[in-house]
């Protein structure tokens, strides 16, 4: 964008009848997704990353708690603000869990590399 803002977009697709993790996930239920930025001194992140999809909210038994997940779709999205016109990159990685009717599958992390 001209101003210098920018809406960076991780977005998670999944295959019938798996699931992943809000970030509110509360604590004694499955891994929640976390998203973390390496630092940038040349960016500026502008509140927290907010989640867009079909958000589904239930008790599972299975950990007790009231769990958030998103099935299908999920887009993460942080506004960022790039302090100055240069060429830079937003580096980072996501840290996620899916589990679908039968299994959970360990918490993965994966890295991410975005230029500006």
């Amino acid at each position: 964008m001209d101003d210098g803002t920018y809406e960076l977009h991780l977005i998670a697709t999944l295959g019938d009848g798996w699931h992943t993790y809000s970030q509110e996930t509360p604590s004694g239920g499955p891994a929640p997704t976390e998203i973390s930025f390496s630092n940038n001194p040349l960016l500026s992140m502008q509140g927290v990353v907010r989640e867009e999809g079909k958000l589904n909210k239930h008790f599972e038994p299975l950990f007790g708690v009231n769990v958030m997940q998103y099935s299908k779709r999920v887009d993460f999205v942080q506004k960022l603000v790039l302090k100055h016109p240069v060429k830079t990159t937003v580096k980072g990685k996501v840290r996620f869990m899916v589990c679908n009717d039968h299994e959970c599958l360990p918490p993965a992390v994966k890295e991410f590399e975005i230029n500006l």
